[in-house]
């Protein structure tokens, strides 16, 4: 009589995951790949030690809601992860779960009922940005060093671009094009999506100057480098930025009392584009943004718009005033 197959283990399962479907059926981007990673570390740490076995050991059977809902409660109680990134990971064990169903029918049942834990619902807090002088008091002037150079045409970059931090530290000086008629950056954004965003004359001045300054660059090399000629990290970003913010501060006083993350220098991007007058459909396209629905949250935050809006419409006590001809053309009217 002929055996029937086992089913494959919760340890085989995990590796055909990240060895199989992530990377090869589905190819997805090393970043993606790392964030849901770090998710399973996570995961199976906090199995291990509410289970008392080993993750070898795990079975498809002990992801229970329950267990899942205890991890998620962890995440925001002991390591006060905000709800956005809690629904994060859930997200990377829904879709090894759904993976999973795939290649364990046996584990039909357990894997539909982990997958009704439900995401977290959450307020979307209204972002913040920059005015022009805000911004430019950041940016500021560079002196003669080489940091200040760097900082100063990362940040001015970064306003000229609104790029995500890992798309600017990934520029390499082969990426920029300073062509006078057709002078762009090309970004390498999520999800392996690329783009090309003009450049200021003011942005290309300072590009040309800087690479004047380091002629030892060729087109492989980071444009933005850090001390040591490697690719900077999203943390010496956010550091060189908190010192450009301290320095702006004095000028402008409110700075000093706002968090400002490179993040922020986007947002700053995208609404001054929107407050000129270019079309959310263009926003979206320069920033890079998968869903236009992301791109009309600024629309939502623009509160300058909102009240021109509001001017459009008469008061409810407002006495409605009605268009009077002139003489003149109510006679050519009564002619017809």
């Amino acid at each position: 009589m002929r055996k029937s197959k086992q089913p494959p283990s919760f340890a085989a399962l995990v590796q055909a995951y990240f060895a199989e479907y992530l990377t090869q059926q589905r190819a997805l981007s090393p970043q993606t790949i790392t964030a849901y990673r770090d998710a399973f570390m996570l995961f199976l740490a906090f199995a291990e030690s509410r289970l008392g076995r080993s993750p070898t050991a795990m079975k498809m059977a002990d992801v229970t809601p329950d267990l899942l809902i205890a991890f998620l409660d962890h995440l925001e109680r002991q390591r006060h992860n905000t709800v956005r990134s809690r629904n994060a990971r859930l997200a990377a064990l829904r879709s090894f779960l759904k993976f999973a169903a795939h290649r364990d029918v046996s584990s039909l049942q357990v894997i539909e009922r982990a997958l009704g834990v439900p995401v977290k619902r959450f307020e979307r807090p209204m972002f913040g940005y920059l005015s022009r002088d805000e911004m430019l008091a950041v940016i500021g002037s560079p002196n003669g060093a080489w940091l200040s150079q760097r900082d100063h045409l990362l940040l001015l970059l970064l306003y000229n671009t609104g790029a995500r931090v890992s798309e600017m530290i990934g520029v390499k000086v082969g990426d920029v094009v300073l062509d006078d008629s057709a002078a762009c950056v090309h970004l390498h954004g999520k999800g392996r999506k690329q783009r090309s965003v003009p450049l200021w004359q003011t942005t290309v001045k300072a590009v040309r100057a800087w690479l004047r300054l380091n002629s030892q660059f060729d087109t492989a090399s980071p444009l933005l480098p850090n001390r040591n000629g490697h690719v900077m990290t999203r943390a010496n970003v956010a550091l060189r930025l908190t010192l450009a913010v301290q320095a702006a501060a004095p000028a402008h006083p409110s700075l000093a009392k706002r968090h400002i993350s490179p993040h922020v220098i986007r947002h700053t991007t995208a609404m001054h584009l929107l407050q000129s007058g270019v079309d959310i459909s263009v926003i979206a396209l320069w920033l890079g943004h998968e869903s236009p629905m992301t791109t009309h949250q600024y629309v939502e935050a623009n509160l300058a718009m909102k009240e021109r809006a509001l001017a459009r419409l008469h008061e409810p006590a407002a006495k409605i005033q009605r268009y009077t001809a002139p003489d003149s053309l109510l006679a050519f009217l009564r002619k017809l």
